[in-house]
């Protein structure tokens, strides 16, 4: 029996160290200003501050980016798409749901503004600010913390 054998959580160690790491940086990485577009409202930035709102833990799912051929029409929230808007398109979360994306240590706050993404394996559509914002390829894996609270007055 080899000496590694009794130890069983060794082999485990590395993907621990690196868990360990995703979780500080989703904790303490800066966010990105999400009031872009009219795509955040007072909940994301007082997200932003820090204030108010509570995030379930880091998860991480296929994502992709929509934009060009929408901007100047409406997303299913009723907001206008410009190239500048910053929100996400969730098929089943409601619509102003607070979430935070890490990807590559850049971090943003933003809303569930539309509907989607219609690609098989992904969760997420961002919208160009979004993208832009977070600095993402195009389509990834990426990290999300959906709002699990908002406390009014919690300042």
């Amino acid at each position: 029996m080899t000496r590694d054998a009794n130890r069983p959580w060794r082999k485990y160690r590395f993907r621990a160290a690196l868990l360990a790491a995703g979780a500080a940086l989703a904790l303490f990485a800066p966010a990105a200003q999400a009031g872009t577009g009219g795509a955040a409202s007072g909940a994301a930035s007082e997200a932003e501050a820090g204030r108010g709102i509570a995030f379930a833990p880091l998860r991480w799912a296929g994502a992709t980016w929509y934009g060009p051929g929408l901007y100047g029409s409406r997303t299913a929230c009723g907001q206008v798409l410009t190239p500048h808007t910053i929100g996400v398109a969730h098929r089943n979360l409601p619509c102003g749901a607070a979430v935070r994306f890490v990807y590559r240590g850049h971090a943003i706050v933003t809303r569930v503004i539309d509907r989607g993404p219609y690609t098989s394996g992904n969760a997420w559509d961002l919208t160009n600010g979004a993208r832009r914002a977070l600095r993402f390829d195009g389509s990834g894996r990426i990290g999300y913390a959906v709002a699990i609270k908002y406390a009014r007055g919690a300042e």
